[in-house]
């Protein structure tokens, strides 16, 4: 079973990602930035799910220092956000980010997004 991290700080979205993915994966959550960092390197997930606006450091800064560690070079990370402006998406995938969901998430794009980056 592959392994998913979410970055998530609003627990109703925790509780709708849990719900969606548990039963196919092993779910592993962080509620911060900073949190989301260390869980990456203590878990290696297969993907990550980050959430843009997080406490103590965004889902930008996050996502660029997981991208520094190499073993993260080829990890997926999906951002999430409830930002739908033009800008948004672009400036996540700066950031090193393999793709971008609108919150809330409809199901059948994370669903195809988690088949693309890992093939399931």
């Amino acid at each position: 079973m592959k392994n998913i991290l979410i970055v998530e700080d609003t627990e109703l979205n925790i509780d709708l990602l849990t719900q969606l993915l548990e039963d196919d994966y092993n779910l592993v959550v962080a509620r911060d930035g900073e949190q989301g960092v260390e869980m990456a390197i203590k878990h290696m997930p297969d993907l990550i799910l980050m959430d843009i606006n997080l406490p103590l450091i965004d889902g930008y800064e996050a996502t660029r220092r997981i991208r520094a560690n190499k073993a993260f070079k080829s990890t997926p990370i999906i951002g999430l956000s409830a930002h739908a402006m033009d800008g948004h998406e672009q400036k996540a995938m700066s950031a090193g980010c393999n793709a971008y969901l609108t919150k809330p998430i409809n199901d059948a794009a994370l669903f195809s997004a988690l088949k693309e980056y890992l093939g399931t």
